[in-house]
């Protein structure tokens, strides 16, 4: 069973899922176009930040609640209203959107179909991390490993999107990657700790620069 799942969740959070992950910085080249962002070590220094805040504190907390049982419906919900940069908003259901269509040929379950009938029902919208979530846990995949492949999946894909903007020598990109595993392995820890009242609490500093994104002259991504 443990094989099983773990090619599951490899395929999962391989590079290669066609979500669109490659078009997004979820704010990073915002930090870029101010000068704050410029190497290895500066934008290692926002990854460990946006993994410490918005992906702890959301994305982490919503796929916990959901393995506790807290309806999806409600996260999905609570979600929405938590994403205030427009764009990350819309990163997170086209993300959202196209894992629920490859999950529903690749990985249907109940679970699966009921997240589904609710977004096409107008109940709810399909964020990632929800999406993810639902998959990994009808796949039996244990929480914390479902967990930390997401954080690191995420971290991947913004280590990639950094290689190119910045530009990152693809060695360097390597470097940041091995200095995150740590930082992965806290935030998991972090959430589990965490509470109803935690989710959703972000760097106001974050939040304004995602925002910022989307009146930037010129731009790389999409967020």
């Amino acid at each position: 069973m443990s094989a099983t799942y773990q090619l599951a969740l490899q395929q999962l959070t391989d590079s290669a899922l066609p979500t669109g992950a490659f078009a997004h910085s979820l704010g990073f080249e915002g930090y870029i176009e101010r000068g704050l962002v410029g190497d290895a070590v500066t934008f290692s220094t926002w990854l460990h930040a946006f993994l410490a805040q918005q992906l702890t504190y959301s994305d982490g907390l919503a796929v916990r609640f959901l393995y506790e049982g807290v309806d999806v419906g409600l996260l999905d919900s609570v979600l929405s209203s938590q994403l205030l940069a427009r764009e990350v908003r819309e990163v997170s259901l086209k993300m959202g959107g196209r894992l629920l269509e490859i999950g529903g040929e690749v990985f249907p379950s109940a679970e699966l179909d009921h997240y589904r009938d609710l977004v096409r029902e107008g109940d709810a919208v399909g964020h990632q991390p929800l999406a993810f979530g639902v998959i990994a846990r009808s796949l039996g995949v244990p929480f914390e490993e479902a967990l930390a492949a997401y954080l690191f999946a995420t971290v991947t894909s913004l280590t990639q999107n950094a290689v190119r903007a910045i530009p990152l020598g693809q060695n360097a990109g390597q470097r940041v990657l091995r200095d995150a595993h740590d930082a992965v392995a806290a935030a998991v820890e972090v959430v589990a700790q965490l509470c109803w009242d935690d989710f959703g609490a972000v760097s106001p500093g974050l939040e304004i620069s995602q925002m910022r994104h989307e009146r930037q002259r010129a731009r790389m991504f999409m967020s």
